[in-house]
């Protein structure tokens, strides 16, 4: 039992604290974490030294399509990451643990600007809407950039699980970012995600209730939403991260990489081993690991 639910938990992408497990079942428990992974931090993240946090910023009327910025100290024509949470489509939140308190302390002394955006979520919103959600988050905060002393032209899309599927979405469809009046990204870092190629997992889902609830069943809506089948010439260069501890995440990565070099577009894997928890929590941290990411997003946002 105590590996289904460790299983559960992640699904969705999500590191969250229980209250103790007596006289819960299975069910209550992961209801209760995926309750708790939708609200706001209870405290907010911890920044470095003279860094500042402008939070709820609105990119449309509904109350999930909000971002924090977080600036760095003294932000000068500053380049940008704009971070999308994970949590299986349908859970999470853009402060939950994990998500920036690393990433935080690593860029924004290096004079980056970290934004973490939310996103409408199932069972309401599709993830192709959750897609044009994360790219009419990208046109705002390249509208508002100035106002941050950042850099419009310089915006790195960024994302952990069912986020890193969002931004690849957004970066393999050039439709997606002129449909929502953005300018082109200048990459995509893809954090562990298994649903780079949609249809594919959708054939054996390794967590069937997820995807299905995700995707639904219709084989249309699968390549709608599925950055591998959406992928053109117009596409922005990708650095998929992948848990070497799971069978889907570098397969599906090498093979984008691989359809991307036929069209021309620089993409690249780089499997770590680390649970799929840990490759969005020890980003940031010191590490071969978040050196090799720095480099990717340095030579794209120079």
């Amino acid at each position: 039992m105590k590996m289904l639910f460790r299983a559960g938990l992640l699904a969705v992408g999500l590191t969250v604290m229980l209250p103790p497990l007596a006289a819960q079942t299975f069910r209550e428990r992961l209801q209760q974490a995926r309750e708790a992974s939708r609200q706001p931090a209870a405290r907010a993240p911890t920044l470095p030294a003279g860094a500042s946090a402008l939070r709820d910023v609105a990119y449309g009327d509904d109350p999930r399509q909000r971002f924090d910025v977080y600036l760095p100290a003294q932000p000068r024509n500053a380049p940008i990451l704009l971070f999308v949470h994970g949590g299986g489509w349908a859970n999470g939140n853009k402060d939950n643990p994990g998500v920036v308190e690393n990433k935080a302390a690593y860029w924004l002394p290096k004079g980056y600007i970290l934004v973490s955006t939310n996103y409408r979520m199932r069972p309401d919103t599709a993830p192709l809407d959750q897609a044009r959600d994360v790219a009419r988050a990208l046109a705002d905060v390249q509208r508002r950039a100035p106002e941050w002393n950042g850099d419009a032209s310089r915006v790195l899309l960024m994302g952990h699980s069912a986020g890193a599927h969002l931004a690849a979405l957004v970066g393999a469809s050039s439709a997606l970012w002129r449909e929502a009046g953005a300018k082109e990204p200048r990459g995509v870092v893809s954090l562990d995600s298994g649903a780079l190629d949609v249809p594919l997992t959708m054939e054996n889902p390794p967590l069937r209730r997820l995807y299905d609830t995700a995707f639904g069943r219709n084989p249309t809506d699968w390549v709608a939403a599925s950055p591998y089948h959406q992928l053109t010439r117009d596409a922005v260069s990708m650095l998929f991260v992948c848990s070497s501890r799971r069978r889907d995440a570098c397969p599906q990565g090498r093979a984008m990489v691989e359809k991307a070099r036929t069209l021309g577009v620089a993409m690249e894997v780089l499997p770590q081993d680390l649970s799929h928890a840990e490759v969005n929590r020890e980003l940031g941290l010191p590490s071969d690991y978040t050196k090799a990411v720095d480099a990717f997003v340095r030579r794209y946002l120079q």
